[in-house]
């Protein structure tokens, strides 16, 4: 029907330009007010490399968000002469929609962008994880809030890549001197199972 060579472009063009429309349409901007407070159920997370690293089976888990950041360390001095000391995590958590819904900072502490509400947790163990730093199982010991995080009893942290201290450039002249180190992760989250009735 539409053979003619002017025309058939223009179509394509319209309809790229409607999708495109509907699209921006689709995809709220990322502030407080329009991000999400959970991912959807988990389907998948990455493999355990160690056994050490799994949930209690008291434990279920509830969501996982993926984080991108940086790790931040100091040059200081130490009794073997000089070396970067980690300082904080900071990191953004996104969901599997890509919306950002949690902040991820020294503590560690873990904060959620819609409701506020907090956690704060240790490191119960780790595993050596090649050319990045190491996966995590971390406890929850405080907190704060009301919301998607207040009752998380344990954090995995999977899958990570980058993130390891620098292996040079720390020295007398560089004392002081701080470094962000680029990061990814899948960040788990667990909360006690139900009770039985």
């Amino acid at each position: 029907m539409f053979n003619d060579c002017g025309v058939r472009p223009i179509l394509v063009t319209a309809v790229l330009l409607a999708c495109s429309s509907a699209g921006a349409l689709e995809s709220p901007a990322m502030d407080s007010t329009s991000v999400g407070v959970q991912s959807e159920p988990l389907k998948s997370v990455p493999p355990l490399s160690n056994p050490t690293l799994a949930v209690p089976d008291d434990s279920q888990l509830v969501f996982h968000y993926d984080a991108v950041g940086v790790q931040i360390y100091t040059c200081e001095a130490s009794t073997n002469g000089f070396a970067w000391k980690f300082q904080a995590p900071e990191a953004s958590l996104f969901d599997r929609q890509h919306h950002l819904v949690l902040k991820h900072y020294a503590g560690p502490t873990w904060e959620s962008i819609g409701d506020h509400s907090k956690v704060v947790a240790k490191k119960l163990a780790e595993s050596a994880h090649e050319g990045a730093i190491p996966e995590l199982l971390l406890q929850a010991t405080s907190h704060d809030g009301k919301g998607s995080l207040a009752d998380v009893d344990y954090i995995q942290r999977l899958g990570t890549t980058g993130g390891l201290a620098p292996t040079g450039g720390c020295d007398a002249s560089h004392v002081g001197t701080t470094t962000r180190v680029d990061y990814t992760a899948t960040y788990t989250f667990s909360r006690p199972k139900p009770r039985a009735k």
